[in-house]
């Protein structure tokens, strides 16, 4: 029969590496998707507490390494947004989590930490006690905290700090070597936590049955532990309940009564094996196994490791998460290994190949160089764009200087003296707004509108009797915050009166819309002239030779402002049924 304890024993140990379940998951699972909610709306609050709600969840299922790893991220927010309640609330969990894993030190910090933060009187009292309590040697001292927190605790109705402290009451009794008082301080811990913090309850209650049992009171540990197998929260939690039923078979052997023992971890493997637990059953049968080993019913022990191993594949068809646990310790490992083969590989070369190591430093350093330039030459490329936007925005038609002069001469030559002064008024507007506008790319849209309104009237000035005009603005358009490149429509508007609507014989109309479609605006100047073939045609042989500056320009600026600013500023120009179209076309 050893062969066949050898086998069933490796098939335990393999079931056993399997088993990595963790029994905060599903009680996590419902704050995870309140955490990616406040991640992506971006509400640090909710954020903080669902970090707070998920570390409370790790705490009450005594995984303290992870419930202060929470607790933590969860500080680190309220300590960005000030809030002063939740920071002391969750130091002090921090704290809590701290001292559960013994890390005294820095339970101690966070225990003064959260006093310091002090949002009340009455938090700031329990943290500065239980600073006492883990900072003095003295045992008079540490009681004389304990009891000031349970009366604090009393007067909060804080059932689970109470619970807590009369648990600490019990290590001072038991350190004063006062034992009644420390049976009654635990079982007042477990009857508060009991209805409130079922976790608590069952560390509260080992704790109990352990005093017990350290004190040979078998028959109240046997009370204590069939007690808590009573409550709802064992009952209803079958992994709980065959772990407390293990953990009572363990007092009866200690107690001296195998065959009671015996009975209890039968029942224990049955639910295990109900309900697909498998390290339960595991352990459930190896401790059978140990019972029956003593007896020495041999004929019991093979009958047992049979039935678990007739069992097993359904039992782990029951846990459906141990192959993948399995496989991602698996991938965990072989990645860890190739770590620690390449830092070995790494030490190696590193000794044998010092001057490749230099080598490799002198390349990096040089690619640095490199990257330097290559950025350098890119800020110089950025720089001399600037230079020519600049340089583009500051240049205006000088064929509409000449010509605005020109008007002012033929107003004074025929002594209208009043139509030279007030177009030389809107010429020397128009002129100053250009120059100051002429530092800045973009300027607000207000600015721009005015500037255009001014241009058109000083062309219908000029023009009075060839064309109208009209300029609408969408309501929609937010024109507090947009802003639009300088005079970047001027030159189509120009070209529309001087090669379209002044060639007319009748009365021309020229239009001007800003529209918002979507997340861009839209820029239509539409006008009723000849349209741009009938242009070319009518142009002189000087004309003709002669570089429109204005529209090359704005369509050299137009691709300079893409290139910077990603604008995707998109511009046609085209024929329409009653003269030509321009749209312009851009990203708020």
């Amino acid at each position: 029969m050893n062969w066949f304890r050898v086998f069933v024993f490796i098939m335990m140990v393999f079931v056993n590496n399997l088993y990595s379940q963790n029994k905060a998951t599903q009680e996590v699972v419902a704050e995870t998707s309140k955490l990616r909610k406040a991640v992506n709306t971006k509400n640090e609050s909710a954020e903080a507490e669902s970090y707070y709600n998920i570390g409370e969840t790790f705490y009450n299922n005594g995984n303290f390494p992870k419930s202060e790893e929470y607790f933590i991220k969860s500080k680190n927010i309220y300590e960005k947004l000030n809030d002063k309640q939740n920071l002391e609330k969750v130091i002090r969990k921090i704290a809590q989590s701290q001292e559960n894993q013994n890390k005294l030190k820095s339970a101690l910090t966070n225990y003064e930490s959260a006093s310091n933060i002090g949002f009340s009187n009455s938090s700031r009292a329990v943290n500065s006690n239980d600073a006492s309590r883990l900072a003095t040697p003295s045992v008079a001292k540490k009681a004389e905290a304990i009891q000031n927190n349970i009366k604090i605790s009393e007067k909060e109705n804080n059932k689970e700090d109470l619970a807590a402290s009369y648990s600490q009451m019990a290590d001072v009794n038991i350190e004063q070597n006062n034992i009644p008082k420390a049976e009654e301080n635990l079982n007042n811990a477990y009857k508060i936590s009991v209805k409130e913090a079922p976790q608590q309850a069952l560390a509260i209650n080992q704790k109990l049955t352990d005093f017990y049992v350290g004190n040979k009171n078998f028959d109240k540990a046997i009370e204590a532990k069939k007690e808590v197998l009573k409550e709802d929260f064992v009952k209803d939690n079958s992994q709980k309940k065959v772990e407390q039923i293990q953990e009572l078979a363990e007092i009866y052997i200690k107690k001296n009564d195998p065959k009671e023992a015996i009975v209890l971890l039968k029942n224990a493997y049955d639910i295990a094996l109900n309900k697909g637990h498998t390290l339960e059953a595991q352990k459930s049968v190896k401790k059978l196994d140990s019972l029956y080993a003593i007896s020495e019913n041999t004929e019991a022990s093979v009958n047992l490791y049979r039935d678990f191993l007739g069992k097993l594949p359904d039992l782990v068809s029951k846990d459906r998460s141990l192959v993948d646990n399995k496989i991602l310790e698996d991938t965990e490992q072989r990645i860890s290994q190739l770590e620690q083969e390449k830092k070995l590989k790494d030490e190696l070369i590193r000794k044998k190949n010092i001057f490749n190591y230099s080598l490799i430093a002198a390349l990096v350093l040089l690619s640095a160089l490199i990257f330097f330039i290559f950025r350098t030459l890119k800020k110089v490329q950025i720089k001399n764009k600037k230079i020519a936007l600049q340089s583009l925005r500051r240049e205006m038609n000088p064929h509409f200087i000449f010509n605005s002069l020109n008007s002012v001469n033929q107003f004074i030559a025929t002594n209208n003296e009043l139509e030279a002064n007030q177009y030389l008024t809107k010429f020397s507007k128009l002129m100053r707004g250009v120059m100051e506008n002429s530092s800045e790319d973009f300027i607000p849209f207000q600015q721009e509108l005015d500037l255009l309104q001014n241009y058109l009237a000083l062309e219908k000035t000029r023009f009075a009797d060839k064309f109208d005009y009209k300029i609408t603005v969408d309501e929609n358009l937010n024109q507090q915050n947009l802003q639009l490149p300088g005079m970047m429509v001027q030159p189509f508007l120009e070209n529309a009166i001087w090669h379209g609507l002044r060639y007319k014989t009748e009365k021309g109309f020229l239009k001007l819309s800003f529209k918002k479609e979507n997340q861009h605006l839209k820029i239509t100047i539409e006008d009723n002239g000849i349209g741009i073939e009938e242009s070319k045609k009518q142009k002189t042989i000087h004309q003709k030779n002669r570089e429109g500056r204005g529209m090359k320009n704005t369509l050299e600026r137009i691709r300079l402002l893409n290139d910077l600013y990603k604008k995707n500023i998109v511009c046609s120009v085209k024929d329409s049924p009653n003269g030509v179209l321009v749209q312009i076309i851009m990203n708020f």
